[in-house]
Formats: structure tokens, C-alpha cells, sequence
């Protein structure tokens, strides 16, 4: 009879990543981590996106004291300036306007916390994409077919958005959308868990 697998909690309320955990086919819960995101004085990217992917994993760590609790963030960077979400349409068009012909840095963390042992493993996926040079109407045509206004950097590159980009460079592509499954199934397996 084989080991009871534990149950494994993804700690974001971040449909992109529901969806990316959702294409390894196993079974797991979301947790709607209360974290506040804002960066701490001084604080790098990197370091940034590490911290809150350590938090959201804790964050579940009462609901779920025997688990395998998944936490991750996105922080995107243009020349040491970090992109947020845009929220709505002017500030995502602002967004596109200042990346338009340069290189935007995506810094994707995701820690794996085991919530019954206190083990905790934590990984940051650099992906840089260099963007087209875009016109105004590119923009404008952008955004009137995909207001991507819950990314950031304002652009889904999972669909339409792929259209701005010239280059993408990356060892693991999900890291973009937001969650680097490469690690994760690295991470699972350290844990005794095959998604295979």
C-alpha cells in the first residue's frame, strides 16, 4: 500500500498560479495569505520576492499544521524601479510605454514550507524579457483586447502579451506567469512527493 501523501497547500488566491499547480494533476487546497507586500526600505528584488513567498507559506501554516504549504510572489523591475500591478488602464499603459524597448527583470520566488517539520526550502527564478519598441496604437490595441491590469509589468504573457515581447530569457518558463513549476516538482520531490 502506498504512503499517504500530504495534503499540499497553495498559498495565493493568484488565479495564474491556481492554474500552473493546477497542470502538475494533484489535488491541493488555496489559502488566501493576509500579507502585506510592501517592500522594506532598501530592499532588493530578489530579496523582496523571497520574503513574501516565505510569509504567504507561513501564513497557512495554523490552517494547515501538516502540510506541504506553497508560497510565492512576483516582483518586476525596470532599471532598479519595481512594476507593480497596474489596476487600471492609465497606469498599465504608462507601464507598457516605459518598458517599450527594454529589458524588464521578473524576480519569481516560491518557498515550500512543511508545516508538520518546519522544513522550509525557498527558490528565486530571474526571467528577463526584453520588449518590442511599441507605438502608442500597439498600446492602445493591447489593451483594448487584454486589459491585463492584474499583472505585473502589465502584460500576460501566456497570451496576447507575448505579442510585446522580442525576447525572453529563462531556465524555467512558468516562472513568468508566476510560478516556477520546474522548482516546485524539484521542491516536491525533496519532500517525498512525485507528481509522476
Amino acid at each position: 500500500m502506498p504512503p499517504v501523501q500530504p495534503r499540499i497547500v497553495l498559498a495565493s488566491t493568484s488565479r495564474y498560479r491556481r492554474d500552473l499547480l493546477a497542470r502538475l494533476g494533484i489535488d491541493f487546497d488555496i489559502f488566501a495569505p493576509n500579507v502585506d507586500e510592501s517592500p522594506l526600505p532598501g530592499e532588493a528584488p530578489q530579496a523582496l520576492a523571497l520574503r513574501l513567498s516565505r510569509l504567504k507559506a507561513e501564513a497557512a501554516r495554523q490552517a494547515y499544521p501538516a502540510a506541504l504549504i506553497i508560497g510565492s510572489d512576483q516582483v518586476a523591475v525596470l532599471d532598479q524601479e519595481l512594476l507593480g500591478k497596474p489596476g487600471d488602464y492609465d497606469n498599465a499603459y504608462r507601464q507598457l510605454q516605459g518598458m517599450s524597448g527594454r529589458q524588464v527583470e521578473f524576480h519569481t520566488a516560491v518557498s515550500l514550507l512543511n508545516s508538520a517539520t518546519g522544513s522550509l526550502q525557498s527558490d528565486v527564478a530571474v526571467v528577463r524579457v526584453r520588449f518590442r519598441r511599441l507605438s502608442d496604437e500597439d498600446i492602445r490595441s493591447y489593451l483594448s483586447k487584454e486589459p491585463a491590469f492584474d499583472c505585473a509589468g502589465s502584460a500576460r504573457v501566456e497570451s496576447l502579451g507575448i505579442a510585446l515581447c522580442e525576447r525572453v530569457e529563462s531556465d524555467d518558463p512558468t516562472a513568468l506567469v508566476g510560478l516556477p513549476l520546474i522548482t516546485v516538482v524539484s521542491m516536491l520531490q525533496r519532500e517525498g512527493v512525485s507528481v509522476l
